[in-house]
């Protein structure tokens, strides 16, 4: 999971509101290892954030952009490890039954994503050939093979406290990892 930004738009550490929401999601999805790739903010257990199974790794040029915390969390994982999964700490509403469907077509190809009436999304599956592929501007400009999840809500993007209001005012993501129809 990469939460390592410096969160300017929102205006305080989003990753630490909407992480509890993206870790529920994950762990109902039964993932092996989660990872979770901190930057600008100190990401450690607490009541409001129990991280449990998850572990944290500090990427410290996560200034360079989402590649160089992407990177940083690849670098993390046991040689064994032939494909990562990666979402976005500021996706709250991560559907455990879209990374089934992006993880059931492992193997199809390199790149594989979720996609929401036609745009690529999250979660996002990197086989291991194409980690050092990764540029600084994250894994968007690679070319993905894309899973329709249309009939799911996408896992969002928040950037602002406005938009967090909103998304919550429409009755949404009140449960953290809860799955939405």
């Amino acid at each position: 999971m990469l939460a390592a930004g410096a969160a300017t738009r929102f205006g305080s550490p989003k990753q630490l509101l909407l992480l509890p929401y993206v870790l529920a999601g994950l762990r109902a999805a039964q993932l092996e290892e989660i990872t979770i790739v901190a930057g600008a903010y100190r990401i450690e257990e607490g009541a409001h954030l129990p991280l449990g199974n998850a572990h944290v790794v500090a990427c410290d040029d996560w200034a360079r952009g989402p590649g160089a915390s992407l990177r940083a969390g690849l670098a993390a994982l046991a040689p064994e490890v032939d494909a990562a999964l990666i979402v976005l700490a500021d996706g709250p509403y991560l559907d455990p039954r879209a990374i089934a469907r992006v993880v059931a077509h492992h193997g199809d190809g390199p790149i594989i994503a979720a996609s929401y009436d036609g745009l690529r999304g999250h979660p996002l599956l990197l086989a291991r050939s194409r980690w050092g592929d990764v540029p600084d501007d994250g894994g968007r400009s690679l070319e993905a093979m894309l899973v329709p999840c249309d009939d799911l809500t996408p896992p969002g993007d928040i950037d602002t406290p406005e938009l967090a209001r909103e998304l919550r005012a429409r009755g949404r993501g009140t449960q953290p990892g809860e799955a939405h129809a």
